[in-house]
């Protein structure tokens, strides 16, 4: 009887520290996917955009109106066809 009973014990003992070591492991690796988790969600998440132009892009605009009003006039005055007129547009507006 005492081998049976030191075998149970062993059993027990094994089985317990098995158990032990297998469900840290769980909780490290669901806290490593939790992690990995929130990196990705962080990355998907937009940058904040800026609600003021930016000084180039303000002024890239007035040099685009400051174009197309100087086309407009050379179409009116009959220097460019209306043909060359919105070809020169569409490449002014970058369509």
């Amino acid at each position: 009887m005492p081998g049976l009973l030191r075998g149970v014990v062993r059993t027990a003992v094994i089985s317990g520290t098995a158990t032990a070591v297998s469900n840290r492991v769980s909780r490290r690796q669901a806290g490593r996917w939790a992690e990995q988790e929130r990196q990705q969600e962080a990355a998907w998440q937009p940058a904040p955009r800026s609600e003021q132009p930016s000084p180039q892009g303000a002024a890239h605009r007035q040099d685009m109106l400051a174009q197309l009003k100087e086309l407009g006039q050379l179409r009116d005055t009959g220097v460019l066809t209306e043909a060359e007129f919105l070809a020169q547009k569409s490449l002014i507006l970058g369509q």
